[in-house]
């Protein structure tokens, strides 16, 4: 089938990972996709272990005394919580399941912050009975974490999560007036709350926004231990970007992708991708928020710790979701449909009205099919046409044969498991553990919950 110039988008590519191709150029997928029969995630924590110290650092290098909480959100997979657990790093939860899945890993109360909204009875309780801090986010809340207190004699660590004046539309957080309020409130229960400081919610990568807000709630701590409460940390949350390409791949798709590189004219608005390229990512954001503003010399000088929950930028190379090729059908138009083994849901973009931008890999199960490139979209093995894995049309370098591989780079962030559904009864694609020993041998395993 002819290849047009103008068939295929823009490439897009991963930033090179050695690690990665050095597995992917092994027979492991294969004997995964094999053995497992069907879908699967690989995970590679020693990365999770390098992310987290490296964010570790940046504060050291600061003077800023501090702590990085998981934002367990990010990927479901047990081994994070055995890394957190081991290394000592705290856990961003905000539900039931995922605080007890937490403390079942050995990650203790004191090491667990307890965000999200309207927070359910049973949640609070928990939190409260194991010590840990609950970023409280509304008049009501706060009265049914003082009455939890006082009903189960142990004092509730909180903080206030204040509305950022930045972002006045959001849901999430207490105004000025009800913030008030909170902290008389605060003040006359007494030993029932320990109000450890401020939080708040900010969407977006704005490095300068975020350490604004923050410097904010460093002068709140302050106002608030004049009135006798400990106020002594704030949490600026995650917003960490992840840097998934380089500038100019970038640059030249936003410029250059229209509705023909996409199946059935599919369009998508620059606006709605996520910034797949970021100048600034994971602990150089880190860096640059405390740069700014002068945040890191406020942070000392009032003796304020400071707290930050990153998911995805924790996760950044730490894993990718392999797929197994069914079936290949050939377009007149210059384009072919490649069916895989699983479903969209298993790249939770679609969830954003967007897609996974970054160019997926082809792992032939052969090395004698056919050469060439070949232009082509991903789809699902679901009867929904909508169950679109790749909607743009991405080059690859041969045309596709059923039990090749189509490995997607970077997906541990939020896509693997965000909106997962066995629908037409596929089972959820298995998480497995890929370990690198002392010597540099390469082991792997299945991700398992405790007590498995």
């Amino acid at each position: 089938m002819a290849v047009t110039r103008t068939t295929a988008a823009p490439p897009l590519p991963a930033h090179p990972d050695p690690r990665l191709e050095a597995i992917l150029g092994s027979e492991l997928p294969q004997e995964l996709s094999y053995a497992l029969g069907g879908p699967f995630h690989l995970l590679l924590p020693d990365r999770f272990d390098a992310n987290l110290a490296a964010f570790t650092e940046v504060l050291r290098e600061a003077g800023v005394d501090g702590r990085v909480y998981y934002a367990k959100k990010a990927n479901k997979a047990a081994v994070w919580m055995d890394r957190c657990a081991l290394s000592g790093a705290g856990v961003d939860v905000a539900s039931a399941g995922e605080l007890r899945d937490a403390l079942g890993h050995g990650v203790r109360g004191e090491s667990i912050v307890v965000t999200g909204p309207a927070k359910a009875e049973g949640l609070l309780r928990v939190a409260v009975l194991q010590g840990c801090l609950i970023a409280v986010d509304a008049a009501d809340e706060l009265e049914r974490v003082i009455a939890l207190a006082q009903a189960t004699a142990r004092p509730a660590r909180v903080l206030l999560r204040r509305l950022p004046p930045a972002q006045p539309h959001s849901r999430f957080g207490l105004d000025d007036e009800q913030l008030e309020s909170a902290l008389a409130r605060c003040a006359e229960a007494g030993q029932a709350v320990d109000m450890e400081g401020f939080s708040f919610h900010l969407s977006g990568y704005d490095t300068g926004q975020r350490a604004e807000s923050a410097a904010e709630l460093v002068e709140l701590c302050l106002k608030a231990r004049a009135r006798g409460l400990r106020a002594d940390r704030i949490s600026i949350g995650g917003g960490f970007a992840v840097d998934y390409t380089d500038a100019g791949h970038w640059a030249r798709f936003l410029r250059e992708q229209r509705p023909e590189h996409y199946h059935a004219g599919k369009s998508f608005a620059p606006a709605d991708f996520y910034p797949y390229h970021s100048p600034v990512a994971g602990a150089g954001a880190l860096r640059a928020v405390l740069a700014a503003h002068d945040l890191a010399g406020r942070l000392r000088a009032a003796g304020v710790r400071l707290l930050l929950e990153p998911g995805r930028a924790l996760l950044d190379r730490a894993g990718c979701t392999v797929f197994r090729v069914q079936g290949v059908k050939d377009r007149p138009s210059g384009y072919g449909v490649v069916t895989v083994d699983g479903s969209s849901l298993s790249l939770s973009e679609q969830w954003f009205s967007s897609e996974y931008l970054p160019d997926p890999v082809l792992l032939p199960a052969r090395p004698d099919g056919a050469a060439g490139p070949y232009a082509a979209c991903v789809g699902g093995a679901t009867c929904l046409e909508s169950d679109m894995l790749t909607w743009r049309k991405v080059l690859l370098p041969a045309r596709p044969a059923p039990g090749d591989l189509l490995v997607y780079p970077n997906t541990a962030g939020y896509q693997m498991d965000s909106n997962e559904s066995p629908f037409h009864e596929l089972p959820l694609p298995p998480k497995v553990v890929v370990d690198t020993d002392g010597d540099g041998r390469t082991r792997w395993r299945l991700d398992r919950h405790p007590l498995a």
